[in-house]
């Protein structure tokens, strides 16, 4: 499975591989690529704990009342926050159980990062998520002033934190950045009996590798187990009610806490939404369809600009397309300035065109990149993948969120490895979704071969007794497709449902002062939008 945060923090979560095993980096958060490669210095700006002291408001230490049932837990839900300045706002280290059935034994440290109100009077805090899997909230946080409006940021504190497994918070590290060169690399879409068997001992030996270097995390990076670390910040920052922007996979981390604890539900908004009881073919299957979706939307885009690289009608550009990286799978493009990455492979290929799919501000560059290796030089689209994979042109990988993302899905439901099955749902994704459908399908593939069983299984959420959850939707969007928000809507007892009839990854601070102005006078005082509210770019 497949998808991703918005690009960062993000991009692109889903569940999968390399694109194969990464489309939908249903991430990170839907940044702009447009701005050019100059926004990579923010992202990379990671902050870590420093001196000094906290100049936002300091939270309260008197503790709030253990919940019922949760007495075991008291000593994590009593503690209290020691903020320190760091870059980008404060820092603090949340302690959590490793595994919540066994309170006494080990801990995890979880990474913060608090942004304080402007207005220095904050009226409490906004808890964020990008996606991912993987997606550091601790750096989407540090994008406060674009991640919010004005006015929320005014009034609130704007609080991320890093997942267990993710970034500074016990982070999963599988392979070295040799060795991710090669795996993301790797053939996405096998077209022979040898290559197949190739691409399961390729995912294989991934999830071996991410088990015998993290032993003792591996097992306890579920999607449920991170809401339960969700309701600890909740009482640590003296909470009584968790407020929540949750972008991409954050949805499904949302959606996840409300089922487990409805009632503590304050102001919670998830943008781009993965409903949580989509089976793992159906979430391939969608992303397939958003990304042929989105990718129509920016042929048609090229097309009608006029001297379009792949060709003078919509159907030709696609065909360009799907010709091109059948090309590049069987001569790959050669790339120049990086120390390892000397091919531009399908795999990198496939990730350098999706990753624009997520903002349609970074249509030009795709299409400068897709010109250049029309001509035979593979080096600006590798450029483009690099920035999917969070990787510098040096060859460093900056995150780990495409070594997360998996052990995080593969937790959370279990997928097939079975080459019978996925030659149908490939045959099945293809028909709905001719440029995308077999890259998702032999995406499912990891999970299949993952070492460590998955903890839960797809569910329908209601949360009876929340708060009015707001659930947005954009109508051509790739990683999470417009349906899921609405199969969202419906499941919850009480919600209602933005649409943003746009493109690119999520909607919130995108372009749009219709949804903006909904979802801040919905965290600035409460008022909740009107159910069915449609929104168009501005």
């Amino acid at each position: 499975m497949v998808w991703s945060g918005v690009p960062e923090a993000a991009p692109p979560p889903r569940r999968g591989g390399g694109v194969r095993r990464a489309l939908a980096v249903v991430a990170v958060l839907a940044l702009a690529i447009g701005l050019g490669f100059a926004l990579t210095g923010t992202l990379r700006d990671r902050g870590v704990l420093g001196g000094g002291t906290p100049s936002g408001r300091v939270t309260p230490t008197t503790p709030l009342p253990v919940p019922s049932g949760a007495e075991e837990l008291a000593t994590f839900y009593s503690q209290t926050l020691s903020w320190q300045k760091c870059t980008g706002g404060e820092c603090a280290a949340l302690t959590v159980p490793l595994d919540y059935a066994a309170p006494t034994g080990k801990t995890i440290a979880i990474a913060l990062l608090r942004v304080p109100a402007r207005s220095g009077t904050a009226r409490g805090s906004i808890v964020v998520n990008p996606g991912g899997p993987g997606g550091s909230g601790v750096d989407f946080a540090k994008l406060a002033n674009t991640i919010v409006g004005r006015s929320v940021r005014d009034d609130v504190d704007i609080v991320g934190f890093d997942p267990r497994g993710v970034a500074r918070s016990a982070p999963i590290r599988c392979l070295d950045d040799a060795q991710m060169d090669t795996y993301l690399g790797g053939e996405p879409t096998p077209d022979t009996p040898a290559e197949e068997l190739a691409f399961l001992d390729s995912a294989r030996a991934f999830g071996q590798a991410c088990a015998q270097r993290n032993p003792d995390v591996i097992g306890h990076v579920s999607t449920v187990e991170v809401a339960k670390d969700m309701d600890v910040l909740r009482a640590a920052l003296r909470e009584e009610k968790l407020s929540y922007l949750g972008m991409s996979y954050g949805t499904l981390l949302g959606a996840t806490y409300a089922g487990l604890f409805p009632t503590r539900v304050g102001r919670m908004v998830l943008d781009g939404v993965v409903a949580p009881d989509l089976t793992s073919a159906e979430v391939a299957k969608g992303q397939a369809v958003g990304f042929d979706r989105a990718t129509r939307a920016y042929v048609e885009s090229c097309v009608s600009e006029g001297k379009c690289p792949l060709g003078e009608s919509v159907d030709a550009a696609l065909t360009a397309i799907q010709d091109f990286l059948a090309r590049v799978d069987a001569t790959p493009l050669p790339v120049s300035g990086d120390p390892r990455v000397t091919e531009l492979t399908e795999g990198w290929a496939s990730m350098g065109i999706a990753v624009a799919m997520y903002d349609q501000t970074s249509w030009p560059v795709l299409t400068d990149a897709l010109a250049s290796a029309l001509r035979g030089d593979g080096t600006a689209l590798q450029r483009l993948a690099n920035y999917y994979a969070d990787r510098s042109t040096s060859g460093t990988y900056s995150g780990n969120m495409l070594q997360a993302i998996s052990a995080v899905n593969c937790l959370d439901q279990s997928d097939t490895a079975d080459l019978a099955a996925i030659h149908a749902h490939a045959v099945e994704y293809a028909a709905a979704a001719p440029l995308w459908g077999r890259f998702l399908a032999w995406g499912e593939a990891i999970c299949g071969v993952w070492p460590v069983p998955a903890t839960s299984k797809p569910a329908p959420v209601h949360a009876p007794g929340s708060a009015p959850i707001v659930v947005v939707g954009t109508t051509r969007d790739p990683a999470t497709i417009y349906e899921w928000a609405v199969q969202l809507r419906k499941q919850l007892d009480n919600a209602v449902l933005l649409t943003f009839e746009g493109d690119g990854h999520t909607a919130y601070q995108r372009g749009s002062s219709c949804i903006n102005s909904a979802i801040d006078d919905y965290f600035v005082d409460g008022t909740v939008p009107k159910d069915g509210l449609r929104c168009t770019p501005d």
